[in-house]
């Protein structure tokens, strides 16, 4: 069982905590605010006042979501979330993993940069006895993980590709944009964009190459390969919503009428409304609310000595013309009611297991 470290200030305080948010570019930055906690009956049973550290990649329209969700759950179960942004640097999450340890929080819970990197980290924080956790994006040292909530990247790759090969009728020419090279979402999900393409002998791959999940930088990638490609270009496969996004502003900004089809994936507000607009021909649902929060509940039952699986699988919904209305109440317009059933709906998917689960 794993220690408990319960600040005796905390205790006396009952149910005061505090909770660390960010909205860093690079390196640290932690914004508290202090909320009287209101323990829900239907949530997992606090064991007391826990610090658990967030380590994340960098603050995307996902991890930004996400954090709505981490700090939902953390207002009813006691939680100080100290949250860290890497901004796309391997050397700066380590820098900010040996803080964490440094500081004996409860747990970690770990978005990583790379998945070869931060195995010192991991090393350190299992020596320290502080489990840690992966969410969304995996390591490739596993043994050294305690357990993850990770999404079925290979399916939601392979799911895009389809939409697309569908919207093209079996054959065209596309250009692939790629999360960061390296990453397990990028690997992932490019591995199911080629199983698909497999099967489509008379797709054509143009160009692929990675815009980091940044709109801005799929933008300019786009604009680029519009210039070299022209009317070469059939559609754009973009591995998640940001960029699929970027590709959409390029083409807006070239004059191309009409739009070219274009599927991503994570469901982010701004995709979701793309998807409505029809200027997306599709996405995959990936709720940043829903996954991270259930990485922290993950965490406070390790935390607090409770049995927990190694690995918890979060199924992407497609989404497309025919369903998009049904998901945008969770996702956009209804988001504060949804936050507030969060908890209870996130320990009630711990015990079914079926993670993904927003009824």
């Amino acid at each position: 069982m794993y220690r408990l470290r319960k600040r005796a200030s905390l205790l006396a305080a009952g149910a005061v905590m505090t909770l660390g948010l960010a909205a860093c570019a690079a390196g640290t930055t932690e914004m508290t605010t202090t909320t009287e906690a209101e323990p829900s009956g239907d949530t997992a049973e606090s064991c007391g006042p826990l610090r658990v550290g967030v380590a994340v990649y960098n603050m995307s329209s996902y991890i930004t979501q996400g954090q709505e969700g981490m700090q939902a759950f953390a207002e009813v179960n006691d939680i100080e979330l100290l949250w860290n942004s890497a901004d796309d640097d391997v050397a700066n999450q380590a820098s900010q993993i040996d803080t964490l340890i440094n500081q004996e929080v409860d747990a970690i819970i770990i978005v990583p940069a790379q998945a070869d990197s931060l195995r010192p980290q991991l090393e350190a924080a299992k020596e320290a006895d502080i489990p840690v956790l992966t969410v969304n994006t995996t390591l490739d040292f596993t043994d050294l993980i305690t357990s993850s909530v990770l999404p079925d990247d290979v399916a939601a790759g392979s799911q895009q590709m389809q939409q697309m090969a569908d919207a093209l009728g079996g054959s065209g020419n596309i250009v692939v944009l790629q999360g960061p090279l390296g990453s397990s979402p990028e690997i992932n999900r490019t591995q199911g964009i080629m199983n698909v393409l497999d099967e489509y002998p008379d797709i054509n791959v143009l160009a692929i190459d990675t815009a980091n999940w940044a709109r801005d930088q799929a933008a300019n990638l786009m604009a680029n390969w519009i210039t070299s490609f022209g009317d070469q270009i059939d559609g754009v496969v973009a591995e998640n919503d940001d960029m699929a996004l970027g590709a959409i502003q390029a083409m807006k900004e070239a004059g191309l009428d009409p739009l070219l089809p274009v599927v991503g994936i994570d469901g982010i507000e701004d995709g979701i409304r793309a998807v409505q607009a029809g200027e997306m021909i599709g996405s995959s649902l990936q709720h940043g609310r829903v996954q991270l929060a259930a990485g922290l509940a993950v965490a406070q039952k390790v935390a607090c000595g409770e049995p927990v699986e190694s690995n918890y699988d979060y199924i992407m919904p497609p989404i497309d013309a025919s369903n998009v209305d049904s998901y945008l109440g969770n996702v956009v317009t209804d988001v504060d009611a949804f936050l507030q059933r969060l908890p209870e709906l996130v320990a009630k998917n711990l015990e079914t297991g079926n993670i993904a689960n927003e009824d």
